[in-house]
């Protein structure tokens, strides 16, 4: 403790010689829904706590709806008191914010690792399966894709408009691959990839995507299943504060148009043991099959991880490359679960059915228990797409059936934590019904 304590002090202090200006630091940490909540600190009071002082925030705080309101979950918000839980910086995160009118910092904060964790924050649930797998001497390696949308900074009416090409000054409205595009937008990509370099983030291919307006960004593959997700949390707030910054807004809603592609968060892993051997490649591939065969088996009852919203179930089966099954495939961007072309050191699973806007702490747990599982089953997949255009199992397609189908599955309970299935699972009940609680246009229109 004492040597950490030390590690972090050096940090803050080595950060306020380089920004002298910056007075104040934002300590943030990602609820249940993928927002970032925290508290903005003094940069001397940083220090403090960088020495050993306690950090407390509530520990409801983690269970706010996509709104922000308290939802009756068990005994939790209205009959607990409210209680703080304790919180740790997260080493190596504090960075400048360059995207506000004012000099500021940034650091996160986690329960994960300090006497009594919350059992439902997305990080510590994260670190719980890292920490098993570690224990069974598995290691992975990790690479989020990201895909958003630029729009205009103005709605319209509430909707979201085309984002205007910088050099015509018309909108942006026609769906293309063009590469010409990063060229029309380069100056606020460009501040996008800077802006997450700068928060530490390995920023690697950027591509324009089918839709009007829409790109996606690929990181770095990581040995560090935590700090990959803490790069995806990022790198969506400081995207979003850039875009501001340049009269646009960026949103990594998963379906904002019906007639055009949504936006994923495209998850690849590997499996290493400790001596640095692929453990998916051994024995002629025989444990990818198996890997495979777990994820899709509790891909059905996780579908209120990768599909978070009401919109991101819109995604599902939608223009291109969005599964209505689960399924698998070779070089198959149709499945759920892809194997991408590589040589055995490098071979790996790219989990494609999750939503950009889905927590990417939960969204990797959920994969990861699927690998586990798999490799601790030993069944054989069903078909891959290459064979079977048809192979597939049903998965829900509506919020409250996929609850319960996640509520009560014991793998999940066990290896995700029985607690946190609860609470999730009652947290996206009670935002979906809230959803479910305003009469739209359109029902006028249609029943009046």
């Amino acid at each position: 403790m004492k040597s950490q304590a030390s590690t972090l002090l050096a940090e803050v202090r080595t950060f306020r010689q380089n920004h002298p200006d910056v007075r104040y630091v934002d300590l943030i940490a990602l609820d249940i829904p993928g927002h970032f909540y925290g508290k903005r600190y003094p940069i001397e009071m940083l220090e403090k706590v960088a020495a050993g002082s306690p950090l407390k925030l509530p520990q409801n705080a983690v269970l706010l709806g996509v709104q922000g309101g308290l939802f009756k979950i068990g005994d939790y918000c209205f009959h607990d008191g409210d209680p703080d839980a304790n919180r740790r910086l997260v080493p190596g995160t504090l960075k400048p914010v360059s995207w506000e009118s004012q000099a500021l910092g940034q650091m996160l904060i986690t329960s994960d690792g300090t006497e009594a964790p919350i059992e439902f924050e997305p990080r510590e649930v994260l670190a719980k399966v890292l920490e098993r797998l570690h224990h069974k001497g598995i290691h992975p390696v990790v690479a989020f894709e990201l895909e958003f949308y630029l729009f205009d900074k103005k709605l319209d009416n509430g909707l979201p408009q085309f984002a205007r090409d910088p050099l015509s000054d018309d909108t942006d409205d026609q769906p293309n691959l063009h590469i010409e595009r990063l060229s029309r937008f380069s100056e606020v990509l460009d501040d996008m990839a800077q802006t997450a370099k700068d928060q530490g983030i390995d920023i690697t291919v950027i591509t324009a995507e089918l839709g009007p307006g829409q790109f996606e960004i690929n990181f770095g593959h990581l040995d560090d299943g935590l700090r990959a997700a803490d790069w995806a949390a990022l790198f969506c707030r400081s995207t979003r504060g850039v875009a501001l910054k340049h009269g646009y807004r960026a949103s990594f809603m998963a379906k904002p148009y019906l007639q055009f592609p949504g936006s994923g968060m495209h998850v690849h892993v590997s499996l290493y043991d400790g001596a640095g051997n692929n453990v998916l490649a051994a024995h002629q591939q025989q444990p990818l099959r198996h890997a495979v065969a777990g994820c899709l088996e509790l891909l059905p009852h996780c579908m209120p991880i990768f599909s978070p919203n009401h919109n991101a179930f819109r995604r599902l089966g939608g223009t291109v490359n969005a599964a209505t099954r689960a399924c698998w495939g070779f070089e198959d961007r149709d499945a759920c679960v892809r194997i991408p072309d590589s040589d055995p050191r490098n071979l790996r699973i790219e989990h494609r059915l999750a939503s950009a806007d889905a927590n990417p702490y939960l969204v990797l747990a959920a994969i990861l228990v699927g690998l586990e599982h798999g490799l601790e089953a030993g069944r054989e997949p069903i078909a891959p797409l290459n064979e079977d255009r048809n192979s597939g199992t049903d998965f829900p397609a509506e919020m409250l059936d996929a609850v319960r189908a996640m509520q009560h599955q014991p793998v999940l309970r066990d290896k995700l934590g029985a607690e946190f299935v609860d609470v999730y699972c009652e947290n996206k009940r009670q935002d979906h019904l809230a959803f479910q609680q305003e009469i739209h246009a359109r029902e006028y229109r249609w029943f009046l």
